[in-house]
């Protein structure tokens, strides 16, 4: 701990460090006006894990940084002071902040379990399913910054995706999320894998390609089962609750 404490000193200064645990602060307070303090807490906890995957990753490749700064009902993000110079490093960065979600949503579900705490099953259920979200294969997701590796034009894939959820559950973020990805779903419709610019940036070993698409496909498979899994057990927990049939 002291560690990450040190390290992020160094990326942000004191006064960057204050600004992630002020706005961590707010966020709980605004989160816990919907959905009360103890999950609201657990909420900002994984997402700053999340968050800290990418930092890490990003100080492991040797890339400048900053702290996290969170935004409520939006989420959070750290600045890159230096960009990727290569899409294996863009991928490695993406991938990270998922993989530390990941495994923060399974420690509360293991524990969850172990404790039967409805609480602790609702914060799996909102960690898994965030990560999975943020899966979608379009840029500025994570998703998307995993798939270019294979190629741009995978993001292309992510467009249905984006629209499907709007339909399905529309939400004025949604609408924010697809003006952002507006301009990359345009990058991807015209791609040039010839360009010398784009030669230099996407190229890399097939078998480079094929272990970060199998790992993102895998990954976005077992948060699929596990977001699904946790609903209906929630969903069994509220019927007992309220005392209806299972």
């Amino acid at each position: 701990m002291l560690k990450l404490l040190g390290m992020l000193f160094a990326a942000g200064k004191l006064g960057k460090v204050a600004t992630t645990g002020l706005t961590m602060i707010i966020s709980v307070f605004a989160y816990a006006l919907v959905f009360g303090m103890p999950y609201a807490a657990g909420l900002v906890l994984l997402i700053f894990m999340h968050e800290m995957g990418h930092f890490l990753a990003a100080r492991q490749r040797g890339l400048a940084v900053g702290a996290p700064t969170f935004i409520p009902f939006v989420g959070a993000w750290i600045q890159m002071k230096d960009l990727p110079h290569d899409v294996e490093t863009e991928a490695y960065v993406g991938l990270a902040g998922p993989v530390a979600g990941t495994v923060g949503a399974l420690c509360c579900y293991l524990f969850a379990r172990s404790h039967h705490s409805d609480l602790l099953l609702a914060l799996a259920y909102g960690g898994f399913f965030l990560n999975l979200f943020n899966l979608i294969p379009l840029s500025p997701f994570d998703g998307g910054r995993i798939t270019a590796i294979v190629s741009p034009r995978v993001w292309l894939l992510g467009v249905p995706v984006l629209a499907g959820l709007f339909f399905w559950r529309p939400s004025p973020m949604l609408i924010v999320m697809a003006l952002l990805a507006a301009p990359h779903a345009w990058k991807a419709l015209r791609f040039d894998p010839k360009a010398p610019e784009n030669v230099a940036y996407y190229d890399v070993p097939m078998a480079t390609k094929l272990r970060y698409g199998i790992f993102y496909l895998a990954l976005a498979a077992y948060l699929a089962v596990m977001t699904g899994e946790v609903h209906e057990m929630l969903q069994g927990a509220r019927r007992v609750v309220n005392g209806d049939p299972l």
